[in-house]
């Protein structure tokens, strides 16, 4: 009786080492590369691209400056000349979305005198202006200058 339940361990311990070794086996093949992949010999052959950086939102360009940027300039990517200075923020709990306020700029003189609520703030194109430069003088002294100033139409004529 011991011989026979000596013989039939050995079989059962010969049946799990082959299982073992043909289950092994196929995971090596179904993990193996093939040698000629054309996916991985073209990013091999040249350089890879860099990844492309997602935009930002004015909310999310925002977090990183001291409260949250008001008094700050921003602008969307695509204007020249034009920036908004964040007057008040009214942030969603997200953190991500909201509504802005501010004072619009061009070439450093403001356009308006009272603040006006911006628009397109949830739209990827924002990004923070670090060296903005205002023009000397209000809007009331600069406007006041041009009326005085004659226009060269008026003296010719």
């Amino acid at each position: 009786m011991a011989n026979a339940l000596v013989n039939r361990a050995a079989t059962v311990n010969q049946a799990t080492s082959y299982f073992r070794l043909s289950s092994s086996f196929l995971r090596n093949l179904s993990t193996a590369t093939p040698a000629n992949n054309p996916s991985t010999t073209s990013s091999a052959d040249g350089p890879k691209k860099p990844k492309r950086k997602k935009k930002k939102n004015l909310f999310e360009v925002a977090q990183f400056l001291p409260n949250w940027g008001i008094g700050y300039h921003m602008a969307k990517t695509h204007w020249t000349g034009v920036s908004y200075e964040i007057t008040k923020i009214n942030l969603y709990k997200d953190g991500r979305h909201g509504k802005a306020w501010g004072l619009a700029y061009k070439d450093g003189l403001p356009i308006a005198d009272a603040p006006k609520k911006m628009s397109g703030v949830h739209k990827r194109c924002w990004k923070y202006v670090a060296n903005f430069k205002k023009a000397e003088g209000s809007l009331d002294q600069i406007k006041k200058a041009e009326e005085s100033t004659p226009n060269s139409d008026v003296e010719a004529a």
